[in-house]
């Protein structure tokens, strides 16, 4: 009998020990709940800022962004190396295209594009910009669209920093060095840095140097319209609530020489009247406009201009 009893009290001592952690757990959950409603409604506020001061056409308001801070926004998605200034890598300076540029272009219409990708919680913008720029240099030599690997970059580039950043000059660099590209399928995206696994057996793309282009938005889209899609950087903040159409943010909202979001440009045109530039971004098809954000064009926003390169496949 008293070992009944005691079994019974184990089990309400352990009960009311299992319903206490419940309890504790619930408090845990409710507070960081709490703390994330907060956060969600202050970046509603200031969502409807950048609405109502928006020069361009486009929506700011809910997304999938919508709860972090942003700081925790900028610690995992963005890229702060790129507006430290004293460590990019001098490059060579493209030449300037041979014509002028074209009303409007579009290399997805073209075949130079690949699909968007999803960097993950990893802040290797730079890897998907550089890859995103050399799928497209390859396939104008080569006539095929390759899908090549981030994930090489993430791990065998010793010069950049993985998931906490890096620069499009460091990147081709490194790629030089390793002598080149796997594929996707070869060397697949985890989203987190790993061993170095590089085999030069499976290089599936190179390239033979690099150059930085023109800070004249003009002469930037002549370029691209001849050459191909560029790797750009520019100032993210107003992304991080962008939801559709062409955004243009006062300067206030996005300074210039604050760049920390590395990206593709794939092309430019109008809407409505409103000049744009095309961006392939690497946050997922569910962000903006089918994995794209699309920028004013004409007044150096956000700092777009400020950090155009591309590599060169001979």
């Amino acid at each position: 009998m008293k070992k009944i009893i005691g079994s019974i009290s184990d089990i309400i001592n352990l009960t009311l020990h299992v319903g206490m952690l419940n309890i504790v757990f619930v408090r845990v959950s409710t507070t960081e709940t709490d703390r994330r409603l907060r956060i969600f409604h202050e970046n509603l506020k200031t969502a409807e800022k950048l609405q109502t001061l928006d020069q361009g056409s486009a929506e700011y308001g809910v997304t999938k962004f919508s709860d972090l801070t942003e700081e925790e926004f900028r610690s995992t998605y963005l890229n702060p190396l790129l507006s430290q200034w004293t460590l990019h890598r001098p490059m060579k300076p493209a030449p300037t295209a041979k014509g002028p540029a074209p009303d409007s272009w579009d290399w997805r219409d073209h075949g130079a594009v690949s699909p968007v990708k999803n960097q993950g919680m990893c802040g290797s913008c730079w890897a998907f910009s550089v890859t995103g720029n050399i799928e497209g240099q390859w396939f104008l030599k080569n006539g095929t669209l390759l899908s090549l690997s981030e994930q090489e970059l993430v791990d065998c580039d010793g010069l950049d920093q993985a998931c906490r950043g890096g620069l499009p000059s460091n990147a081709y660099e490194a790629i030089e060095k390793l002598g080149g590209l796997e594929t996707e399928t070869d060397y697949t995206y985890k989203g987190h840095k790993q061993t170095c696994d590089f085999t030069d057996r499976k290089v599936a793309a190179y390239i033979n140097s690099s150059l930085e282009i023109s800070k004249d938005e003009k002469e930037i889209a002549a370029w691209l319209a001849e050459k191909g899609p560029i790797s750009v950087a520019l100032n993210a903040f107003a992304m991080q609530f962008y939801r559709k159409g062409v955004s243009h943010p006062m300067k206030i909202f996005c300074n210039p020489w604050m760049i920390d979001h590395a990206v593709l440009l794939v092309g430019y045109g109008e809407r409505n009247g409103i000049p744009f530039w095309a961006i392939k971004n690497s946050w997922g098809e569910d962000y903006g406009e089918e994995g794209y954000y699309y920028l004013y064009r004409g007044s150096n926003a956000c700092g777009i201009n400020k950090m155009c390169s591309s590599a060169v496949v001979n």
